[in-house]
């Protein structure tokens, strides 16, 4: 499985992550409501966002996300934890810039990364913060399945409990 496709939909275009990437993601990462349920509530700052861009980089799972409308690069997902044994990937670290909430672009998105992986595996899952109740309401929105909680380890502080969401073939 290539955990950095390149998916194209109707309208978004999702391409691996590049280093020259950084602006312009910057850029849309740039608006405090975006984080403010994240546990990382201030990734919208530039020395805090670059150490995540860095992560996201070193993945090599990391796909940015853009509106094909406009060429603008509009947010960011990632596959990792790829399992070839449980036949599951997560698919996570998500974002898109506030102007692009409340349509149809997280649902195009989610389909997007969705229906490829599981051309590969079994199952994708998500992991949500427990405060993150945006992101809880558009995983129910999509038809994903509230699993439990679970304690998940995070790069950027202490381990934290998530919400574990899936969906299975088919989707």
């Amino acid at each position: 499985m290539n955990i950095q496709p390149h998916l194209i939909g109707d309208r978004l275009e999702l391409r691996a992550l590049h280093a020259n990437d950084y602006e312009p993601l910057l850029k849309a990462a740039s608006d405090p409501l975006i984080w403010e349920q994240h546990p990382q509530s201030d990734r919208y700052k530039p020395e805090v966002f670059k150490s995540f861009f860095d992560e996201a980089l070193a993945s090599n799972g990391a796909l940015v996300i853009i509106d094909r409308a406009t060429n603008a690069v509009i947010g960011t997902t990632r596959y990792y934890d790829y399992s070839k044994e449980n036949s599951s990937i997560i698919i996570g670290y998500t974002f898109l810039a506030k102007t692009y909430w409340g349509g149809d672009f997280n649902k195009e998105l989610k389909k997007l990364v969705v229906n490829y992986a599981l051309k590969f595996v079994k199952t994708t899952y998500f992991q949500v913060g427990l405060n993150n109740t945006r992101s809880q309401k558009a995983m129910e929105k999509i038809g994903a399945i509230n699993t439990g909680i679970q304690e998940v380890v995070i790069s950027y502080g202490p381990p934290k409990k998530s919400y574990i969401y899936k969906i299975e073939k088919p989707f």
